[in-house]
């Protein structure tokens, strides 16, 4: 990724749709599932704990960034309010969700 592409998402530049629906469901879902995936495999395999915790937060900066993102594209969003509303608040809830499990 580019810092200009960061950058732009990260001051909700992109279309609330993209934002929400591309970084926060589909690659928050991969991110947090490879993750996942580590997690258990060093956790079922006796691993150093620090090795485990850090495996288990370390899509946590992700989840962050993404929730802010999201937020800030809702923020420009010029469609009905409902629909950035539940955009912002479905973002916090996902990424929670996905944190926690």
């Amino acid at each position: 990724m580019s810092a200009k592409f960061v950058k732009q998402l990260w001051t909700g530049e992109f279309p609330l749709g993209r934002a929400f629906w591309h970084y926060a469901v589909a690659y928050g879902l991969l991110i947090n599932l490879v993750t996942d995936l580590a997690f258990y495999a060093l956790l079922l395999n006796d691993a150093n704990m620090v090795l485990v915790v850090l495996a288990f937060a370390s899509p946590v900066p992700y989840n962050i960034f993404i929730i802010v993102a999201v937020w800030r594209s809702a923020d420009h969003y010029r469609g009905p309010k409902r629909w950035a509303e539940l955009a912002q608040v479905g973002t916090v809830i996902w990424m929670l969700a996905l944190t926690v499990i």
